[in-house]
């Protein structure tokens, strides 16, 4: 007769060779945190111009960023999503059920040695309905809010390379002159032929008609801030207060690294206080 094989009293998970290789202990009572390691922040110094080109000093701009292997990703949903989000949809055309007309057949069926026909609006004619055609429909795709911020953040930090920063110059200009503007850019090493992107924070009424007749520029604000413009330019440029603002609503803070480690520690200590050994009752043999 076989042998039974007793079990042990108990068995510690905390003590099996499955998690030998673990860091820390594995508490089935609490709730496992896994690094975010797809945020990382992206630090760039930009030069500071007076209105007169002259270099004035150098600022950073500190935003978060996806990582490499998800960054290329995280900005085409972005930009895809944008594009999508401004199609109207109203696109329609008339099946050979709609169209105008048709109701008679055009000649008998048999006799003539011609093709059976039973209508004028069949789409093979001219004037006939059409197979497949668009209909209304609704192009809009939902994207999550904190997504969203990431690929806009992402593709600033990687279009930084391109940017500086101007000191206010709302008040420079007493008059809508679009030469005095282009003059600017040439003082601020931008071709006006290139693709240039300002971000403001507030844009006077002077510069708005100064720029407006530049095809090339893009005068955007917090309210009208958008990926395909940040994307499509050459050259970005911000004004210190625009600096400041992407700082504050797009940087990226170090408190956050602090706080997950701390909750590392406390998970740590209360898995380690909380682990208990699993006792499998006496066997029956």
């Amino acid at each position: 007769m076989a042998s039974m094989i007793t079990p042990p009293s108990s068995i510690s998970f905390l003590s099996s060779s499955i998690f030998s290789n673990q860091t820390r202990p594995i508490s089935l009572l609490t709730k496992t945190h896994f690094p975010k390691s797809t945020i990382r922040s992206e630090l760039a110094t930009l030069p500071v111009l007076s209105f007169d080109g002259s270099k004035v000093g150098e600022t950073t701009l500190n935003l978060k960023s996806a990582s490499p292997d998800t960054a290329r990703a995280v900005v085409h949903r972005g930009i895809t999503t944008d594009l999508n989000n401004k199609r109207r949809g109203t696109a329609s055309t008339l099946t050979r059920a709609e169209v105008r007309g048709g109701g008679k057949k055009p000649f008998p069926q048999k006799k003539l040695g011609r093709a059976r026909r039973g209508s004028q609006r069949t789409p093979l004619r001219p004037g006939g309905g059409v197979v497949f055609g668009p209909k209304p429909r609704d192009w809009s795709v939902k994207i999550n809010k904190k997504e969203k911020r990431l690929a806009i953040s992402t593709a600033l930090a990687s279009a930084a390379v391109n940017g500086i920063v101007v000191e206010e110059f709302g008040d420079k200009f007493e008059k809508p002159k679009t030469r005095e503007f282009i003059e600017a850019l040439k003082r601020w090493g931008i071709d006006p032929k290139e693709k240039s992107m300002f971000f403001m924070t507030e844009v006077d009424d002077n510069v708005v008609l100064s720029s407006r007749n530049i095809g090339t520029l893009k005068m955007l604000t917090p309210r009208t801030l958008n990926l395909f413009d940040i994307l499509n330019a050459d050259k970005l440029v911000f004004t210190k207060a625009g600096l400041d603002y992407l700082n504050d609503a797009y940087g990226y803070e170090d408190d956050q690294d602090d706080e997950y480690e701390d909750d590392e520690e406390q998970e740590a200590e209360g898995s380690e206080a909380e682990a208990e050994e699993i006792v499998l009752p006496p066997s029956d043999a």
